[in-house]
């Protein structure tokens, strides 16, 4: 029985309906979300059982109005199983995550309610593709089944969302159980004085003073590889961050065969069919089409790359060499190495004078940190954001450090969503990974991340929509990244790196020989760097179309071999037990979708710049037309309107240096 006194119960009173995290108990989660999905069926069925006929507006937005209680405990919840996670969150997310997949069954598959939708007659183009949505959302859902059929599919839903979390969670302790501990600091040689201080600190922070700790990133490579002299130590990190996961390889084996049967059940030959029929690409077919095409010059390059680095290492690279000596390499070519540029990349100074400078230039917002409103973790930092003309858009909660109660990766989380039919303004969070440190000194490719995720978030706090199904990234997942694509320009665009790379001592910008050398290493390393992604989407796409029972190491060695992506220097993005997106995150037969919303991004990159780049009305035009529009239009119709004509894929072979 839910107390009146949980948080959950109504409406947070704070500024942007911001969750009350001071009140907030892991004893307030099971009774909100036991009273939350009994008050949405209760809703539901007054819908579906209402009396008079079927309209826009007592069935459609019926349904848009509903389920808040537990829109606003699932929010909270999810968030804080990923970001700061405890063994009780952990025991909630088992015990609630099927619960909540048969809420959504007995909603889908309610014939009295899909009857109702099928019936209502929509007044304008708004609401005609709102219906066609939520029509799609039923009919995918198995609506149109038969009984028994809707059995087995309930059946399969709730095995499913109990393995995904099962996955979720054993990956996380074993990320952390696998993080390699150094004794001696001569190991480390190679790390800067700052690193090793911040491996000392994380060692001391679990309990090991005195010692050095390497936690694992998400990825397989892991950042370390490129500095670390000491070969055995490369090896062991390597070796720790590939063979996590041993755990999950029956539960994927179970999850492929699982998705397989639902696809069959749905009228699709496989789950990755069923995926691309509600995605931009559309067809398995367009997209076997564009891997097909990127595959022989990737591959080709990266075979090159390989020769230059075993020239300079003298031996046979192996998966643990490649980032060092393509350092080595990259030191001789262009006489620059990561080592140089990450004094130049405090934190604190890449947001403030970074992140939210490109977006104060582009689009004339401000962000000023409201240390007033508490997050969910003391690293967390709310931030207000106002429009150019002084109004109040929403809340942007930055959460940036690594930490073993946060899963691995970068993400963004909505806790409100824009709403013009409820009236709600957003909140939402950024998530990163980065390692503490006094500064916390970043990578390159930590700078790049900040900026693709607050792509993410100005695709939240930009949405200007009537309907919550339509808020903010709630567009199909090859579409998503897109626009957090297009955000990364920004991080070396001259006027906005000038402005945030600056020696974190002295202040000084970095110098521009160093810069230009920099920037002319965008190219470098591209053909590792496109196959390692491409063995990774390779793999999903293998799962989700020809996985027949295998033993989980036999198939990824021949689904690697079949695509022509299986070089040993070059080990997939993700491997099979430790690929979370597509277990555990949503892009299952959708990994994909980040090169295919490149192609949409370098065109779009190359718009900007023949425009004149970083000028308001590129960014208000941005806005107007994608940003503010979440899922409210076709996502390919919102492109060919901003960019005036069907995207071409030449200007992502040409930055990948694929032509």
């Amino acid at each position: 029985m839910i107390s009146a006194a949980n948080p959950f119960l109504s409406p947070s009173t704070l500024p942007y309906q911001l969750p009350p995290f001071e009140e907030i108990e892991e004893e307030h989660y099971g009774p909100a979300f036991e009273q939350g999905m009994a008050e949405h069926l209760a809703e539901i069925e007054a819908i579906a059982d209402d009396p008079a006929p079927p309209t826009f507006e007592n069935t459609i937005e019926a349904l848009e109005r509903s389920g808040r209680l537990l829109d606003r405990v699932s929010a909270v919840f999810f968030n804080k199983a990923s970001s700061d996670t405890t063994p009780g969150v952990q025991a909630i997310q088992k015990d609630v995550t099927p619960k909540l997949t048969q809420h959504a069954d007995a909603i889908h598959l309610n014939p009295r309610l899909f009857a109702r939708i099928r019936a209502v007659e929509p007044a304008d183009d708004e609401q005609r593709w709102l219906l066609e949505r939520y029509l799609t959302d039923f009919v995918r859902a198995g609506a149109e089944l038969g009984p028994d059929d809707q059995e087995r599919l309930r059946a399969i839903n709730e095995r499913l969302s109990t393995l995904g979390t099962t996955f979720q969670q054993n990956l996380l302790a074993d990320t952390n159980a696998r993080a390699v501990v150094v004794d001696d600091v001569a190991e480390l040689e190679g790390l800067s004085e700052d690193a090793v201080n911040g491996l000392a600190e994380t060692a001391r922070e679990r309990g090991l003073d005195g010692r050095y700790l390497i936690t694992l990133v998400l990825p397989t490579g892991q950042p370390s590889l490129a500095e670390l002299a000491n070969r055995s130590l490369r090896r062991r990190v390597h070796e720790a961050s590939a063979g996590r996961g041993a755990d999950n390889a029956d539960l994927i084996k179970e999850m492929a065969r699982l998705r397989r049967e639902r696809a069959r059940l749905l009228g699709y030959g496989s789950h990755a069919e069923y995926v691309l029929a509600d995605q931009t690409a559309g067809t398995t077919a367009a997209v076997t089409e564009m891997l097909d095409r990127l595959v022989p010059p990737a591959v080709a390059n990266a075979r090159k790359e390989q020769a230059d680095l075993e020239e300079v290492a003298g031996h046979a690279v192996q998966p643990w060499d490649w980032s060092f000596y393509a350092e080595k390499v990259r030191r001789a070519r262009y006489d620059i190495d990561s080592a140089q540029m990450r004094p130049y990349f405090e934190l604190n100074t890449v947001l403030e004078k970074g992140v939210f400078h490109a977006a104060t230039r582009l689009y004339g917002v401000t962000f000023t940190e409201r240390p007033d409103l508490r997050a969910y973790h003391p690293e967390a930092r709310v931030f207000e954001v106002a429009d150019e003309d002084g109004s109040l858009l929403g809340l942007y909660i930055g959460d940036f450090h690594a930490r073993a109660s946060k899963r691995g990766g970068a993400w963004m989380n909505s806790l409100v969503k824009q709403s013009g039919l409820e009236g709600t303004r957003p909140v939402v969070v950024n998530n990163l990974n980065i390692v503490k440190g006094e500064p916390t000194l970043m990578t390159f490719d930590e700078v790049n991340t900040m900026f693709h995720e607050f792509g993410h978030a100005l695709h939240g706090l930009f949405s200007d929509v009537r309907y919550p199904r339509f808020s903010g990234t709630a567009v199909p997942r090859d579409f998503v990244e897109y626009p957090s694509q297009v955000n990364e320009m920004w991080a070396t665009h001259p006027e906005i790196l000038a402005n945030y790379a600056r020696h974190h001592e002295t202040g000084e910008p970095m110098p521009q020989d160093l810069v230009d050398r920099m920037l002319e290493t965008q190219k470098f390393n591209q053909g590792f760097a496109t196959v390692e992604y491409l063995a990774a989407t390779l793999l999903d796409w293998a799962w989700h179309t020809a996985y027949e029972g295998e033993d989980v190491a036999e198939f990824e060695a021949r689904a690697l071999r079949d695509a022509g992506v299986d070089l040993p220097a070059v080990p997939p993005r993700y491997r099979s037990t430790y690929f979370a997106h597509i277990w555990a995150g949503g892009y299952s037969a959708g990994y994909y979708s980040y090169i295919w919303s490149e192609v949409l991004d370098a065109d779009t990159v190359e718009w900007f710049n023949e425009n004149g780049g970083l000028r308001r009305e590129n960014g208000d035009r941005f806005r107007r037309d994608l940003l503010s529009r979440g899922g409210s239009v076709d996502a390919m119709t919102a492109f060919r309107a901003f960019r005036g004509r069907d995207p071409e894929i030449t200007p992502l072979l040409a930055r990948r240096g694929l032509l």
